[in-house]
């Protein structure tokens, strides 16, 4: 077969399973809605995602995805369910199945546990209208009958293709409607590139007493020692507990070629005011793009609205060492 020919397969797999996404998005509808009050109303129990074959490796995703995104949940195996599993399903849970068929026999005694405690909400997401888990689910997902990939159209490809669209489609809805942003996708995922990423200021700034903190009324002699000492070739300068100047080596090199006298001046003189401060909370990534277009090397960090009370610093060797790139 010629290499030709192999790029044609690929298209025509992709394609067919975009017409399967097409036909996914126009049978969302009610019961859509239905499935996400039931999620975020889930206060006291918790959210299962269950299924057998390649729909169970489907629900592994799906509790995967939604435990990240700020609904926790748990995968079970259908075929263990009958040999104790079953046990962990409790009163005011959410169970949701998934089964192309919705007939699978290993799902049979999970519908029936389900049906018998009124208290545990089953959803049920099949393609099988006259299934026994479309029949028996307290909220029910048709997702369309579409056209598998391949010769014969056999191979499980559009179908849970379709499946893992839904997941994500559920999963960023309750995401989206619990007001789960950046911040709290970080704790969920410290570790990894992801996780470097989402680092915030507040992750890498100095603080405490490795920043290079100098009063107002410092004579540049001694505050050419501190800026030496620190080693960042910055200073902040305060008033009380207010930030109201920096003053950086670059700018000590611009007025020495002045061929002035300036080690008896007073830093805040020759300092510049109001330097540029970011809240704690913004991402490292944003802080580098800020000092890049500004062509500076250092911010002030502060929490809040508190713009001149200075927590912390951050210099541009903090974000390069953190590698969030």
């Amino acid at each position: 077969m010629k290499k030709t020919k192999y790029k044609k397969i690929a298209k025509d797999v992709i394609q067919n399973e975009i017409e399967g996404l097409k036909k996914l998005k126009s049978s969302i509808g009610k019961s859509f809605d239905q499935v996400i009050k039931t999620i975020l109303g889930c206060k006291n129990g918790k959210i299962i995602v269950s299924g057998v074959g390649k729909s169970g490796i489907i629900s592994k995703k799906w509790a995967a995805t939604f435990s990240s995104t700020g609904t926790p949940s748990f995968f079970m195996d259908a075929s263990n369910a009958s040999h104790g599993d079953m046990g962990q399903i409790n009163s005011n849970d959410v169970v949701i199945l998934i089964s192309l068929s919705g007939s699978s026999s290993e799902l049979k005694n999970i519908i029936q546990y389900c049906s018998r405690n009124r208290s545990i909400k089953l959803i049920g997401i099949t393609a099988n209208i006259d299934s026994l888990l479309y029949k028996n689910s307290d909220i029910k997902i048709l997702v369309p009958n579409v056209k598998e990939a391949g010769p014969g159209s056999f191979v499980p490809t559009t179908s849970t293709t379709n499946q893992l669209a839904l997941g994500d489609a559920i999963a960023i809805t309750c995401m989206i409607a619990k007001n789960f942003g950046k911040l709290d996708f970080k704790k969920y995922h410290p570790s990894g590139s992801l996780g470097v990423k989402l680092k915030t200021v507040g992750d890498i700034m100095l603080k405490g007493n490795k920043i290079p903190f100098v009063k107002e009324n410092i004579t540049m002699v001694n505050a050419l020692k501190i800026i030496t000492d620190k080693g960042l070739g910055v200073l902040f300068v305060r008033k009380d507990d207010r930030t109201t100047g920096i003053l950086t080596d670059g700018d000590l090199k611009r007025i020495s070629q002045r061929k002035m006298d300036f080690q008896k001046l007073k830093i805040k003189s020759l300092m510049k005011k109001n330097p540029i401060s970011i809240e704690k909370d913004t991402l490292a990534a944003k802080a580098l793009e800020i000092m890049n277009t500004k062509r500076i090397t250092s911010l002030c960090v502060h929490k809040g609205k508190q713009k001149n009370k200075t927590i912390g610093v951050i210099h541009i060797h903090n974000i390069l060492n953190a590698n969030i790139y």
